[in-house]
């Protein structure tokens, strides 16, 4: 009898040593050391204090930094914002600024793709979250050819080259100087050095992971992210991120005056100082177009498992009609006023009735998502909570 062929298993990829040893004292060490610390001694408001703003410094250089200036490109830096950045981006001890961001544009690039995202998140939490870090998976090898204006940036380069010793200044320097000046060198290096560090890590991780399984998708359903205005709130505003995958080139996540998005607010008020320029945003007729679509496919299901879906139907085809004429306009609008700015053939007056028509459209599809909200709430098609 001839044994049954088994399709052998892939192999387990090899165990990265210093990262798992790194992640698994500094948690253990939060979660044992800091408290018991504090019961025995007590800790001090100025070591609190030096937790906080040292954290807040750390992760603003990782989401205003890392992110947004040089994965994304959506704004550009004085070097001195730039040198500040690289300095604390060491600090947040998750790697240098050249391969956390090759890393991420892949993550953009191939997001959900489970053999070339880096963190995908269609292979769980745990992977997505900290798990693609400890062993040596294919997808998150690391290759620069996504890089190269990154390679020709000095100030990326001197911190990738010497990111070793500016790692060890920054997490064991600092707060060594810190406990110095304050009396108590312990206390300083347990708050300011390891909780802060592992509150770092984990904050920026749940972007990886909870912000790709919980929370809306008011503009796209075509990747795994997710708007959560409570990751909003503990990454600087990285929690927008439904807005962000699909308008990456925003150096905006949160596009309302009201959404909590200090990473957006440090950008602009470094641009007022002269700091940074050339802010990038999304014509906010793209984003009206992005979450009616979205609507207009919340209805369609919605209408599917209605009984009125046959007496409703054509109110709903009349307004994606009415949609579709409105892009139609706009593109049309758009390409006139590029033709325009080149040839420079049309006066002042006329550039300014096509800006106004725009806004004009834009209006228009705000009034058409309240209308379609209107209809969806009559027959219980509430499109507010989405998958």
């Amino acid at each position: 009898m001839n044994a049954v062929s088994e399709t052998p298993r892939p192999a387990t990829p090899p165990r990265l040593w210093v990262t798992t040893i790194l992640f698994a004292s500094t948690a253990l060490a939060a979660l044992i050391l800091v408290p018991l610390y504090g019961v025995l001694y007590g800790y001090h408001w100025s070591q609190w204090l030096a937790f906080a703003v040292y954290g807040a410094l750390c992760g603003l250089s990782i989401t205003a930094g890392y992110h947004r200036l040089w994965s994304h490109r959506t704004y550009e830096a004085h070097w001195s914002l730039r040198l500040f950045f690289a300095l604390f981006g060491a600090a947040a001890l998750q790697n240098s600024a050249l391969v956390w961001c090759s890393g991420h544009r892949r993550h953009h690039r191939h997001v959900d793709d489970n053999e070339r995202d880096p963190y995908s998140a269609n292979r769980g939490f745990w992977f997505s979250h900290i798990g693609w870090m400890l062993r040596d998976y294919p997808s998150g090898q690391e290759d620069f050819d996504n890089a190269k204006d990154l390679q020709r940036d000095k100030i990326v380069m001197f911190q990738h080259n010497h990111y070793v010793p500016l790692t060890l200044a920054m997490n064991l320097g600092l707060p060594l100087l810190l406990g110095w000046l304050t009396g108590d060198i312990v206390a300083m290096l347990l708050l300011a050095g390891v909780l802060r560090i592992v509150v770092n890590h984990h904050t920026t991780f749940f972007i990886n992971s909870l912000a790709h399984i919980w929370g809306r998708r008011p503009y796209t359903d075509e990747n795994t992210a997710r708007d959560n205005d409570l990751l909003a709130f503990l990454t600087f505003g990285e929690g927008y991120h439904n807005y962000h995958h699909i308008f990456q080139t925003d150096y905006r996540n949160g596009i309302r005056w009201y959404h909590w998005d200090p990473t957006k607010w440090l950008i602009r008020t470094a641009s007022w100082l002269g700091l940074a320029h050339n802010l990038k945003t999304v014509p906010a007729m793209r984003i009206q177009r992005a979450m009616l679509t979205m609507q207009f496919k919340r209805a369609e299901r919605k209408l599917e498992e209605s009984s009125h879906r046959d007496s409703w139907r054509q109110l709903v085809e009349k307004e994606a009609q009415q949609f579709s004429a409105a892009l139609a306009e706009w593109k049309e609008l758009q390409a006139q006023r590029y033709e325009n700015a080149r040839e420079r053939l049309l006066a002042r007056w006329e550039s300014a009735a096509i800006r106004t028509r725009v806004k004009e459209l834009e209006y228009s599809l705000k009034m058409q998502r309240k209308r379609l909200n209107i209809m969806m709430e009559q027959f219980h098609l509430c499109p507010a909570q989405v998958a």
